[in-house]
């Protein structure tokens, strides 16, 4: 018989979860897009005035995009905790997440909701720091178990 997994020890509230390698990355590309089309936009000398507006529009859009994706985080405080996914952000009481999961393969966090609901929290994510995000999500789990219902199911 295999000794449970040690309880991770609960973080200080407030506390902000969020996939910062990637955020620096997604933020570092776009600006460095964005620098590099506006500047052949204005180099560019057979190019009229619309068309450099053109480019300089494209350049922020494509940034616009990469800031967007870099968004997501989870922040958890004494009254429960806030997603913010790409578009949309959501605030829960502690009572409401039955069950914190990180499975293998799983893009990000999936929090189990009383409704019946399983929602994604983007902003714990195993894609370039994987062993931060096992170590937010365990965090996230303990929280939950700590602040909530207590509830497990399976």
């Amino acid at each position: 018989m295999s000794a449970p997994a040690p309880r991770p020890e609960l973080p200080t509230l407030p506390v902000t979860f969020r996939p910062t390698r990637t955020r620096v990355v997604l933020l570092t590309v776009g600006a460095a897009m964005f620098l590099v089309i506006t500047a052949v936009a204005l180099t560019l000398e057979q190019l009229s005035p619309g068309e450099r507006a053109s480019f300089i529009f494209t350049a922020l859009l494509f940034f616009g995009v990469l800031a967007l994706l870099s968004r997501p985080k989870v922040v958890a405080n004494e009254d429960g905790v806030t997603v913010v996914n790409l578009t949309r952000t959501r605030r829960l009481s502690w009572a409401e997440i039955l069950r914190v999961n990180l499975r293998v393969g799983d893009p990000w966090v999936f929090l189990d909701l009383s409704d019946g609901t399983s929602m994604p929290a983007l902003g714990i994510q195993p894609g370039i720091a994987k062993q931060q995000a096992i170590r937010d999500a365990r965090a996230l789990r303990a929280l939950a178990e700590n602040h909530g219902t207590g509830t497990d199911i399976g």
